[in-house]
């Protein structure tokens, strides 16, 4: 089974999948962070970096996520190839980081790896309102992150909101304002039983599919 964590930056998404990995023993793959060439840069000069950084994430999730069809374990993906292009490389084009030219030949990419895609078997989606999601970058004190700014988080929130709205596949929210399964170990319990249970009905629902096959 391949479950895929997506959300805005600071929402929480390799906190979860670190749990999700220790709890029930499934195997993560996580996002290039600390060993991303482009991730510093961007921050100091977006319109610099931006088209760089994103065939770079595009390029690294498309290779997870072929490494995740053949797996027999369940996966657990931090970030989705989805949001590479729907969420981050749109923004960047919509607020002038990335030029005409440069998100076209972005798309061209991904709309040629797509036909080699499919959808994550469970998609959660861990939405969070900026002064939380401020809250929690802040937190974990990447240096780089300190340029981020709260219109630039404040429109990604609203490219994700778009996307939910049309996601057509198996998906489940967690509002992090409400759980912080990060520090409360009550709001831990419920989360992790939430997705426990969640996963169990999918695969229930798929037994029987393949027992009617």
């Amino acid at each position: 089974m391949h479950i895929g964590i997506a959300g805005n930056i600071g929402s929480g998404k390799s906190s979860l999948t670190q749990l999700l990995t220790e709890n029930f023993g499934w195997k993560a793959h996580y996002e290039s962070v600390e060993d991303n060439p482009y991730l510093k840069d961007f921050y100091s000069d977006m319109y610099r970096w931006s088209f760089h950084l994103q065939v770079y994430f595009l390029t690294q999730r498309f290779k997870s996520v072929q490494r995740i069809r053949w797996a027999q374990e369940t996966i657990v993906q931090d970030r989705t190839i989805y949001e590479d292009a729907y969420i981050f490389a749109e923004n960047l084009y919509h607020m002038g980081y990335m030029s005409k030219r440069e998100y076209a030949s972005y798309l061209e990419l991904f709309r040629t790896m797509s036909a080699f895609l499919t959808k994550p078997d469970l998609l959660i989606y861990l939405k969070a309102s900026v002064p939380t999601l401020v809250k929690q970058i802040q937190k974990r004190q990447r240096s780089f992150e300190s340029a981020i700014k709260t219109d630039y988080l404040n429109r990604l929130n609203e490219k994700y909101d778009v996307w939910m709205e049309k996601y057509t596949g198996e998906l489940l929210v967690i509002n992090v304002d409400d759980f912080n399964f990060v520090d409360n170990s009550e709001h831990t319990e419920n989360v992790l039983g939430i997705i426990s249970r969640t996963v169990a009905n999918l695969t229930d629902i798929n037994d029987t599919k393949n027992e009617i096959l």
